[in-house]
């Protein structure tokens, strides 16, 4: 096929296959001829939301940069994007390319994704532009004089902070060849110990758990008692190379320390050991010869030694002592470079210092990293706590958490540099924690990360690792095959002693969470819906009496400061309700402060939906750590024997 097209030839192509396209020309240099093909593709498409992909074909002479704009005729909203850095101004939205793909040589690709939402329709862009020229459907001559133009130069690629607007906190970081991998806290949420994976430190994806079971105890499993705010708090990850194993670590109840080990993040974890002693707030390293130490403490700092199968404790010792003018340091991770031994603590919640030693059992010398640094979220706090990593390319990096309720502790990265004597300098901006820096110079990713938001249909047969559950579940009550069939587990008038509440974390700044029920077996009695989940709660849900649905909006769901409850909800709206299948929403403001909102609606045929109820005010205190979740439940208040099925969630941004 030649090269070159007619207008006319694109945009019979275009017409016939129902693909925007276009050709992008990129700025030239003299002498260069240009021109580019555009295919763009929705690869997905859910209510208010969509899928997009973006293939760039170079005809012309090879470019080393580019900028792609069009305009979104019907408003459509550009969320989470790959591979590409996307601003949108308005209806214009502008596409730059990223490190790895810059450079298009004759003939070759360049493509970027992204998940969009609309309101009414969603057309496909009419035109693009490339570095300001209007794409034709020609591959522009090659001139035969020089032009008087300069080459205008690729816009360096940065990333915004925080790099992802969900609540993952207490990070651990890790490189194992080139991929990251992050560790977070998730408290009485099972399965527990999320990992994170990543091949550029700022797109990430879910690749499992750590911990696939809270085998603490009854009370995790909501049988007589409750585990809220106990479980996994901050815990290692790490991996060693002699035998290719990843280990994760941490301290249940301040009691005992668990440790599961894989031979794969996204493979089977089992437990490994269990340590008769409290690794309070662990790092682990694993030395140069193998050796394995755990930094762990608070105030109070101490090493502990494993044996060579990472099973027992062979020695431990205290080696530091916070001065009383710093205050507290926890959260330990330990590193060593270039020979000096590092325990990475923080200050909670407004530092950040860094222990160094010539060996691991000391002595110590303190610095700090940072102490009351503004950071790149307003209305939230300061970066700190998290984990230091290297790059392939010898880079190193900060992943910090920010507080930023209602909707947790959410992350942020940061460049940074070392000083002639080892100690690192944490890279600012404008004295502050930089909203952008540049990407970090990373080898091209094998394959694209999966979103974090999306659609889930759960065509089984287990959930995908964006789910939790509230405690463990009773695993008789549900099955995953092409929906997730939640049948009742506990008789109760309690929604936070209800079994079987399946959770999913909130998108910020702003997001939309969207349930599909089928109520076809529901029994007189029964409870379903969508909720708002905290320790302030409200739901969207269905409430099954006398043989009638009904659609009904209720909060004053609330727990004390032990976490026990105080308030079982308030019927505050209700609707008639037909038929056996409905759509609950809510739509979530998680933007840090006080007086954000929620709110409720619902729909019958998943087009048209209703509001119903008032909004729900949620709870910005920080002392129940976790951030907001989206929560579809099932219970009964008479009897077991009654299920619903949820046949698909969208998880949606403006």
């Amino acid at each position: 096929m030649s090269r070159r097209r007619t207008r006319a030839a694109v945009s019979a192509l275009l017409a016939a296959t129902g693909l925007a396209g276009a050709v992008l020309v990129a700025t030239p240099a003299a002498h260069a001829a240009a021109g580019c093909s555009v295919t763009y593709t929705k690869t997905s498409d859910w209510p208010g939301g969509f899928g997009a992909s973006v293939s760039v074909t170079n005809l012309g002479d090879a470019i080393g940069g580019w900028t792609l704009e069009w305009s979104f005729a019907a408003g459509q909203q550009v969320g989470q994007h790959w591979n590409a850095a996307i601003t949108q101004a308005g209806t214009q939205v502008s596409a730059a390319n990223v490190a790895h793909n810059a450079a298009i040589p004759t003939g070759g690709k360049a493509e970027f994704g992204f998940n969009g939402s609309f309101t009414s329709a969603n057309p496909v862009p009419a035109s693009f532009r490339l570095n300001g020229t209007l794409c034709t459907g020609d591959v522009d001559p090659t001139p035969t004089t020089t032009p008087t133009t300069t080459t205008t130069p690729a816009p360096a690629a940065t990333f915004t902070n925080p790099v992802l607007w969900q609540d993952f906190a207490d990070i651990d970081i890790i490189r194992v060849g080139n991929a990251y991998y992050y560790s977070a806290s998730t408290m009485h949420y099972s399965p527990g110990a999320p990992i994170l994976r990543s091949y550029d430190l700022v797109n990430w994806e879910f690749a499992g758990h750590s911990v696939p079971k809270l085998d603490f105890g009854a009370k995790y499993d909501l049988n007589g008692g409750r585990g809220y705010v106990r479980g996994i708090w901050a815990s290692f990850l790490s991996h060693r190379a002699s035998n290719n194993t990843f280990y994760w670590g941490g301290c249940i109840d301040f009691a005992k320390t668990h440790i599961y080990t894989a031979a794969a993040v996204d493979g089977t974890w089992s437990k490994h050991t269990t340590i008769d002693k409290c690794y309070y707030d662990a790092g682990m390293l694993v030395d140069d010869d193998d050796t394995m130490y755990v930094a762990y403490g608070n105030t109070t700092l101490s090493v502990a030694q494993l044996s060579k199968d990472g099973k027992t404790e062979v020695r431990s010792q205290q080696v530091f002592q916070t001065p009383s003018n710093i205050g507290t340091l926890e959260g330990a991770r330990f590193y060593k470079r270039n020979g000096s031994y590092y325990i990475f603590v923080t200050r909670p919640a407004n530092g950040q210092y860094i222990l160094k030693a010539s060996n691991p059992w000391g002595p110590y010398t303190v610095q700090q990293l940072l102490l009351d640094l503004p950071g790149p979220i307003q209305g939230g706090g300061v970066p700190h706590q998290g984990g230091l990593v290297q790059t392939q390319n010898g880079d190193w990096y900060y992943m910090s958490f920010v507080d930023a309720y209602p909707g947790g502790r959410v992350p942020a990265l940061a460049p940074i540099t070392w000083t002639a004597d080892g100690w690192p300098r944490l890279q600012t901006v404008n004295g502050r924690w930089g909203v952008t820096y540049p990407k970090p110079n990373l080898p091209p990713p094998p394959r694209q990360v999966e979103p974090m938001t999306g659609t889930d249909t759960f065509p089984g047969p287990a959930l995908k690792p964006h789910w939790e559950w509230n405690h463990n579940p009773d695993p008789t009550k549900f099955s995953v095959a092409n929906g997730v069939k939640l049948s009742t587990a506990t008789v109760t008038n309690d929604l936070y002693a209800a079994r079987n509440t399946l959770t999913r974390r909130i998108q910020g700044p702003t997001s939309t969470g969207t349930a599909t029920l089928d109520l076809t077996s529901m029994r007189d009695g029964d409870r379903t819906g969508l909720a708002m989940l905290r320790d302030s709660s409200a739901y969207i849900g269905v409430k099954r009496e006398g043989g009638r649905n009904r659609i009904v909006m209720v909060n004053g769901l609330t727990m004390n400061s032990s976490w026990n409850t105080t308030g079982t909800g308030t019927e505050v709206a209700s609707a008639a309700l037909s038929g056996s299948r409905v759509w609950l929403r809510a739509n979530a403001d998680i933007r840090p402060g006080t007086g954000r909102q929620a709110r409720f609606s619902y729909s019958t045929d998943g087009v048209n939906f209703t509001p119903l109820g008032p909004a729900f005010t949620l709870n910005n205190a920080w002392q129940f750590f976790m951030g907001y979740r989206f929560a579809v439940f099932n219970h009964a208040t008479q009897a077991l024997g009654g299920s619903v099925t949820l046949q698909r969630f969208d998880l949606t941004t403006p």
